[in-house]
């Protein structure tokens, strides 16, 4: 009797190895795969760890109420076999192999990092994207200063540039052809508006990379606000352009009376550039999903993202195509009025 017991637990046993071997493989193992999915979503017009997602100074600001949230993809990386499985059976999530995302020899850190620049132009974008379509003045910024760049040690982020050598500078391309018409080793008389006063400072230029023979500052003009007005973007650990209509759309609606949104959940994506034009996204069926969840009625679309949006449109969620950043505005008085809108339909 005990031996026909024995026998019986040694079969069981038998037959719970594979079972068991499979299960230790399916959670060392990790498969060549990211996940991809619905990821965090944020209201433009609201706060985020107690400051403004988009932070006005210096202007007389109206009153807004609503949502108008960007939205964004997860990306879940390392997965093991089983939550690859997982997620591939849940619906809400996408398989697609890790060198769609991350290519193969180009390290994680630099990827991130061109994820988090590619952000930061956006925000800069869409300040003057929208401070166009207010027709409000606008001035020469630094964006950034390179690590390496002959004006390192004297000019800044935020520096707004006012005159080169006394010529004054109204645009970009002003400063670039400014600097680009001197040889490397000229000094340069830079006047620069920082902290609210004018102060001058030197710089001796560098060398072009891609033409030795012309002077290289080694900084990042760019476009922003007269002061005393100034704007900031307070959302951290979001990367890629994605974000740039929302943001115009939160600072014309700041702006301007009325509100854009009518009081109502508004969200959408899509890249823009300084002119206003809407660009396509990744991860549209994602950040449809994203908003759909968190409440949001009317989905903003770029229209180059319209075939796909159409096929995966979650129940209750209207698209709006949109082209350029005057057509959004025009879309949403539209609906706000009970009117027609440009649809991906």
């Amino acid at each position: 009797m005990v031996g026909g017991v024995n026998r019986r637990i040694l079969t069981l046993l038998a037959a719970l190895v594979p079972v068991l071997v499979l299960g230790v493989i399916g959670t060392v193992v990790k498969v060549p795969f990211v996940a991809l999915g619905p990821g965090p979503t944020f209201n433009t017009l609201g706060e985020v760890d107690g400051k403004q997602v988009v932070d006005v100074v210096g202007a007389e600001l109206d009153p807004t109420s609503g949502h108008l949230n960007m939205t964004t993809v997860a990306v879940r990386d390392g997965l093991n076999l089983f939550e690859a499985f997982g997620f591939w059976v849940s619906g809400q999530h996408g398989l697609v192999p890790r060198a769609e995302v991350y290519p193969p020899g180009v390290p994680r850190e630099e990827i991130d990092k061109s994820n988090q620049q590619e952000f930061k132009d956006s925000e800069g974008n869409a300040e003057v994207a929208a401070l166009h379509y207010l027709k409000l003045p606008t001035v020469v910024l630094i964006r950034n200063v390179g690590d390496d760049a002959p004006a390192k040690d004297v000019l800044r982020p935020g520096d707004q540039i006012v005159s080169v050598d006394g010529a004054p500078i109204a645009t970009p391309k002003d400063l670039v052809s400014a600097v680009s018409s001197l040889p490397p080793g000229s000094r340069l008389s830079v006047v620069v508006r920082r902290d609210n006063a004018e102060r001058t400072e030197i710089v001796t230029l560098g060398a072009r990379p891609d033409d030795p023979a012309k002077g290289y500052l080694g900084v990042t003009p760019g476009e922003g606000a007269l002061p005393p007005m100034g704007v900031t973007f307070n959302l951290a650990d979001i990367g890629g352009p994605s974000a740039g209509l929302m943001f115009s759309l939160a600072l014309i609606d700041k702006l301007s009376p009325g509100d854009l949104d009518g009081g109502k959940f508004v969200a959408g994506t899509g890249t823009i550039d300084k002119e206003g034009a809407v660009g396509p996204i990744g991860g549209i069926q994602y950040k449809m999903m994203a908003a759909r969840e968190a409440g949001a009625e009317t989905f903003l679309v770029p229209a180059a993202n319209c075939n796909e949006a159409r096929q995966r449109t979650p129940e209750g969620l209207r698209l709006v195509k949109v082209e350029t950043l005057d057509g959004a505005v025009q879309s949403l008085n539209a609906i706000n009025a009970g009117a027609e809108a440009p649809s991906c339909g």
